[in-house]
């Protein structure tokens, strides 16, 4: 079981200091992933819901808290470390040129030496999408679109892809990823996820979804990607997890059953975040 520690860009980890000392600490415990969030900006009063919380707000409800950019970041702590893998989750792909994006993701690889993860979504947040100049509708179609745009760019070859949203002949784009691609994983906990991630994914993100509610989409995720002639055990599965002692571990094992192969703990305090990686690894493996 592969442990993460999530929100790793916000907090004590938005600050120069306080990323390179939670970076450094995952790797020296043996965490294997650091996952970072993502948000341009937040408009003030916006009534879109947060759709991983109840109250319907981010943050408990906060509007002004620093939020680095996730790229940014996840370069600064790469210099800083030497193992560690660091992902998004997620990074709302609809939002960005997929073109500059593929250039960004595979410098970020290729300098860490293939330590990017790219978890990516379609975004919640209308009102930013708005003050982004970004269509909020059909941005499930254009991320399908851009995550082809991104793999036909990353081979490094003369690429030519003609789709909806984008055009382009006989393109180059280097470096390449380290490892001629970057595992890209699909976030959400919908059902549109879910197959989107049978479709075209590498991973699957439901976040904070209950054991029962990531089972059934797990099935839907394996289903689909039968249908689509690919393998469903390649595709990982990760998923949050909180609490601590007894709780945290039947959480685990709940997720375990429920097929995820990664669990992302949160950011806590350093010693919270050493407990919680020695319980769940000496459970787990």
């Amino acid at each position: 079981m592969h442990v993460g520690i999530m929100f790793a860009n916000t907090g004590r980890g938005a600050s120069a200091a306080g990323a390179v000392a939670l970076a450094q600490l995952a790797e020296s415990i043996g965490i294997e992933s650091l996952w970072t969030v993502e948000h341009v900006v937040v408009p003030s009063g916006y009534e879109s819901k947060y759709p991983y919380d109840p109250s319907g707000k981010m943050a408990g409800g906060a509007e002004e808290f620093d939020l680095p950019d996730p790229l940014v970041w996840m370069a600064y702590v790469a210099a800083a470390t030497t193992r560690v893998k660091l992902g998004t989750g997620i990074l709302i792909v609809p939002q960005r040129n997929p073109v500059i994006l593929a250039k960004e993701i595979a410098t970020l690889d290729s300098l860490s030496g293939g330590r990017i993860l790219l978890g990516v979504g379609v975004g919640w947040l209308e009102e930013e999408f708005a003050a982004l100049g970004v269509p909020f509708r059909e941005r499930g179609a254009r991320l399908d679109e851009y995550v082809d745009v991104l793999r036909t760019l990353w081979t490094g070859e003369k690429a030519s892809h003609h789709g909806r949203f984008f055009d382009f002949d006989q393109c180059i784009s280097r470096p390449r990823p380290a490892n001629g691609t970057v595992p890209v994983h699909v976030g959400g906990h919908t059902e549109a996820a879910a197959r989107r991630a049978g479709r075209l994914g590498d991973g699957f993100f439901p976040g904070n979804a209950s054991a029962e509610e990531i089972a059934g989409l797990v099935a839907l995720v394996h289903r689909t990607a039968e249908e689509a002639g690919r393998d469903p055990s390649a595709i990982e599965v990760s998923a949050g997890t909180g609490g601590r002692g007894d709780a945290l571990l039947a959480r685990v094992e709940a997720l375990a059953n429920a097929g995820v192969t990664r669990v992302i703990i949160g950011a806590g305090r350093d010693e919270q975040i050493a407990e919680a990686y020695e319980a769940i690894t000496s459970r787990f493996g």
